[in-house]
């Protein structure tokens, strides 16, 4: 039995790869087109990877090896000790949990309220539908700038300048791309199946719920990855709505970071702090990269 089992898991595998080696009309690769994509995949991701190495190799070194020309590869001894002195250099466990607070609401709000407005764009029949979804994404041009002043002088006339509130409510309201996302995610749902559950007695309420949120799970994915990113790691509405050291975020307290020690920026500190700011994005990334990748090709109704 187990015999069994593992030849047809051998045989899956065969067939697998003899399908991904052929084109679209069904001939064969040259078996040295892999090897050149290959080559390629390799190289293009060890230069991504440089700068991600190099800030860990410099969080690593002590000042007298970081001062060193030319520079050392890697640190002969390492020292741990640079990334305690950055998380003591500053308030960083609260502004790690003002980080937190901020992006986990935005994530949450973001889901709910694109995948709301997705599925009224793309499942539910309404005179102007599709062009007020235009209009939607007509929003995507217009520059930050523009909407600055008068998003500040509301946020202030509510007095909820120096909160979270106005880093996190506008989440609630959607997003033109992210509405686009899932919209076209929504589409692929065959109408035949919606109009089935509405004839049988269903809500449009229990049609998202049931039918369209189950099918739509790498998309809403990608969504929570995009919001979750930009929200960790915005810096321009956290500096103009937080002034108090105890709402601001990481991104802030780098930056106050290097304006303190402006006269003598210890580096290695600094690369420990901001390896430690990416590190739950890229922990993010790495745990949810399959519906990530699923959500971006946003793939055919199954």
């Amino acid at each position: 039995m187990i015999q069994t089992d593992t030849e047809n898991v051998v045989r899956r595998k065969k067939s697998d790869a003899e399908l991904y080696n052929r084109r679209a009309d069904g001939t064969r690769r040259p078996w040295y087109s892999t090897v050149i994509a290959r080559v390629v995949m390799i190289a293009l991701s060890i230069l991504f990877l440089l700068p991600l190495y190099w800030m860990i190799a410099s969080a690593l070194k002590s000042d007298q090896e970081l001062a060193k020309f030319p520079p050392t590869l890697w640190p002969h001894v390492p020292e741990f000790g640079n990334f305690v002195k950055a998380v003591t250099a500053m308030p960083f466990l609260q502004f790690f949990a003002n980080s937190a607070i901020i992006t986990i609401s935005v994530v949450i709000l973001s889901v709910i309220s694109n995948f709301v407005i997705a599925y009224g764009f793309s499942c539910i029949d309404w005179p102007g539908r599709d062009k007020i979804f235009y209009v939607v994404i007509a929003t995507l041009f217009l520059p930050f700038p523009v909407t600055l002043i008068p998003m500040f002088d509301m946020w202030a006339r509510l007095g909820l300048v120096n909160t979270l509130f106005p880093l996190i409510i506008p989440a609630a309201f959607g997003s033109a791309f992210y509405v686009f996302l899932l919209r076209q995610f929504l589409l692929q749902i065959p109408r035949a199946m919606l109009d089935a559950a509405r004839v049988d007695g269903a809500s449009e309420w229990t049609i998202l719920w049931k039918i369209a949120l189950p099918t739509s799970m790498p998309a809403l994915t990608t969504v929570a990855i995009f919001a979750a990113v930009g929200s960790w790691n915005d810096f321009m509405g956290p500096l103009i709505y937080l002034q108090d050291t105890k709402v601001q975020t990481l991104s802030i307290g780098l930056q106050t970071f290097r304006s303190v020690n402006a006269q003598d920026v210890t580096f290695n500190q600094l690369m420990a702090a901001s390896f430690l700011v990416i590190l739950p994005l890229l922990v993010l990334f790495f745990v949810f990269q399959r519906y990530f990748i699923r959500g971006i090709t946003i793939g055919g109704f199954k």
